[in-house]
């Protein structure tokens, strides 16, 4: 009887699987198998909210594959010496697996590939199980990716989809292949308190509530900052528990602006990954170097600890940087204008930010966080580098009665309407009722500082 293995890493779902189901078809055995890979963990990947988020995953991916027969298989270490032992031990014929982009993730598929050979073992990599349109899948006539999204997305959207696959209905494991015990977040600290739970059945309950109630004002609410009118879907679409392909198939069933406007930015989402897979240094290099010499020191690291704190004095700042903490989880537009302020106001590296998000974000995605922190930052995709995005001008626009801001910041609760937003202009009776701080840099002064910076390094 043959046997295959089915190796799960970023696609942690039953529904819409192409490399589940190439395994599952005909009478074989699957064993679905997944490996907590030390390598991943050491580069960063093993913070709290995201174990958590993944401990949900695999729990929920076992108990659908127990309800059709069969049960997840975990394993630690390194995950080609994990691969070869469960390929020997069950004797398969062939493993399958979704394609990656990252620079490790294509050196590990190189190495499973060798080594699987070896073992008289065939290796399938499989497109469009973690995005709708792999990378490479477009490319302009004159280069390998495509720097800028509006074109990108032009020919995105002229791809033809693949059908969404339905749940195998039964999976039959070998017996007698050994598993460690799946992870729990019970286990765990120093969690996000307001961290959602994960696994593919919640995701697709928020997919199903967000198409049928929110997807259709997406477009007139989505950088409502108090409405929090987007989807959250960004943390089920890092680890997989939902197919981009699905979304956008049923997206666009559902049809309208709104629709419209959500299924782009399904399409950011594949734009970064084909960016990363042609420039993998982009991870930590600056894609288009603007020379910058980022501020460092005392007085830097000062503002820095204020920012991660929300301790600013721009509550619109502070408020972001607070959801951050509490729900591992930040609104889209508050991600910009937390990123502006640091990269543009304060002048510092936005690898410093990319990496403190990366530590407490729970759809944290060297991807998407990576490249839009350098989209923000100018040395990324846009056009418009040194765009400066003012806290005070955008909160009166995307908070305008200050509810965003009260809800997070509680020592401005008691300050009604727009004023929120400039609680250094109150009276003095009304600053004295109030514990928060003056702002750490003045915004004007902040913009020339980067002005001349960026200015001097002009040509280089």
């Amino acid at each position: 009887m043959n046997v295959s293995v089915v190796l799960f890493t970023s696609d942690l779902r039953l529904h819409d699987h192409p490399a589940l189901r190439a395994a599952g078809d005909g009478n074989g055995q699957v064993v679905p198998l997944f490996v907590r890979d030390r390598a991943v963990d050491a580069a960063g990947f093993a913070v709290p909210n995201r174990l958590a988020f993944l401990a949900d995953c695999l729990g929920d991916l076992d108990a659908g594959l127990r309800e059709r027969g069969g049960r997840l298989i975990v394993r630690s270490g390194d995950l080609v010496e994990q691969m070869c032992r469960v390929v020997t031990q069950v004797d398969a014929d062939e493993v399958h697996m979704a394609s990656e982009f990252s620079t490790y993730a294509h050196h590990r598929e190189e190495r499973l590939r060798q080594s699987l050979e070896a073992q008289g073992c065939r290796l399938h990599v499989h497109d469009t199980v973690t995005t709708v349109v792999a990378p490479g899948g477009v490319t302009p006539s004159a280069s390998d990716h495509f720097a800028v999204f509006t074109p990108y997305f032009r020919q995105w959207s002229r791809q033809h989809l693949r059908g969404v696959l339905g749940a195998p209905r039964a999976v039959r494991v070998p017996q007698g292949v050994d598993s460690e015990a799946l992870p729990s977040r019970a286990d765990l600290q120093n969690l996000s308190r307001g961290l959602v739970p994960g696994g593919e059945s919640a995701g697709r309950e928020r997919l199903s509530a967000w198409l049928r109630s929110g997807v259709a004002a997406y477009e007139d609410r989505h950088d409502d900052l108090a409405g929090d009118a987007t989807s959250r879907l960004s943390p089920h679409l890092h680890f997989g528990t939902l197919s981009p392909v699905e979304i956008v198939h049923r997206a666009r069933r559902a049809g309208g602006p709104g629709a419209e406007a959500f299924v782009r930015q399904v399409a950011w989402r594949d734009f970064h990954r084909q960016v990363l897979a042609a420039r993998r240094d982009a991870a930590r290099a600056d894609y288009r170097t603007r020379h910058d010499g980022w501020r460092s020191g005392r007085e830097a690291e000062a503002e820095v600890a204020a920012w991660k704190e929300g301790r600013t004095g721009y509550p619109v700042i502070d408020a972001a940087m607070r959801q951050l903490r509490h729900e591992g989880w930040m609104h889209n537009r508050a991600r910009l204008l937390t990123a502006s302020f640091l990269t543009k106001t304060l002048y510092v590296d936005w690898r410093v930010g990319a990496r403190h998000f990366l530590d407490l974000l729970v759809d944290g995605d060297v991807a998407n966080n990576q490249l839009n922190w350098q989209w923000v930052a100018g040395t990324g995709t846009d056009t418009r580098p040194n765009r400066v995005l003012n806290p005070i001008l955008q909160a009166k626009r995307y908070d305008p009665d200050g509810a965003y801001v009260r809800r997070w910041v509680p020592e401005l609760a008691g300050v009604a309407g727009p004023a929120v937003h400039e609680p250094w202009k109150l009276s003095g009776l009304d600053r004295a009722a109030v514990d928060y701080p003056d702002p750490i840099v003045d915004l004007a002064a902040g913009l020339n500082r980067f002005r001349e910076a960026r200015e001097s390094h002009r040509g280089e």
